[in-house]
């Protein structure tokens, strides 16, 4: 049973800087709702997923809304899920919940961040690899957008984000670097919750790259599926949804 995991509870604040009202960036479209990066991402996994979570938080009232409204025809396989802690607590919070909610009989989960645009071809390669998946993108290392991914010197992975968009910095030898794709696979489910219970009250208040270091960080690159998404787009702005709204419309 293959789960994905969605997660769109973060406030928007780069987002909502150019538009008219404070919206969830995940459910903004112009026109037609279909052109929302919720509804694109939801399109394109629904065929080859068995479930669906989405874990919200900010105008978590509009997100029902319209998981009831536009996503009907997918709604029996989402499960939607509150995040209380979207304000105080780090990123990393949602996808524990969404860890809590995938079903027990799910031996793979995919989690996917909820301001992406990703072509179809990429998704399908991600959801049906036969291994842990790493995703990486060939946009520009920037380290005021970026999620930066490198391998060690033993071809261990790690990841790098600047939570103040400023500046970032690698402490050791390197054999590759990537833009990360921000979409992974984990095929350990069991291992996956057991990592989630273990961690510490700092920890849970973190980035989903807590989760994600710990779980990858173990894994070599030779074992591990690294997928590169071919179109890829973070929409962090109003300006960079804009930018991606005609392959939207496509």
């Amino acid at each position: 049973m293959k789960s994905l995991v969605i997660t769109v509870a973060g406030t928007s604040t780069r987002f909502n800087r150019d538009t008219r009202e404070d919206v969830l960036k995940c459910l903004y479209h112009i026109g037609d709702p279909h052109l929302s990066l919720l509804y694109q991402q939801v399109y394109k996994a629904y065929d080859s997923v068995d479930e669906i979570i989405i874990v919200g938080g900010y105008k978590f009232d509009n997100l029902a809304k319209f998981v009831n409204e536009e996503l009907v025809e997918f709604k029996p396989n989402i499960k939607l899920v509150y995040n209380e802690h979207y304000l105080d607590y780090g990123s990393g919070y949602s996808l524990l919940k969404g860890i809590d909610a995938v079903s027990s009989e799910a031996n793979e989960t995919i989690f996917i961040e909820g301001d992406l645009f990703f072509d179809q071809n990429s998704l399908t390669e991600i959801i049906n690899s036969d291994k842990d998946v790493i995703s990486i993108n060939n946009e520009s290392i920037k380290a005021n957008k970026a999620v930066a991914l490198y391998f060690d010197a033993d071809l261990f992975p790690h990841y790098l984000y600047d939570t103040s968009h400023s500046c970032l910095s690698i402490g050791e030898p390197f054999t590759a670097i990537y833009n990360s794709g921000q979409m992974w696979k984990f095929v350990d489910v069991k291992r996956l919750r057991e990592i989630r219970m273990s961690l510490t009250p700092e920890q849970v208040k973190g980035t989903n790259l807590v989760i994600i270091q710990i779980y990858f960080g173990e894994l070599k690159e030779g074992s591990i599926n690294i997928v590169s998404v071919k179109d890829w787009f973070n929409c962090n702005t109003f300006a960079d949804y804009l930018a991606v709204y005609n392959q939207l419309a496509k």
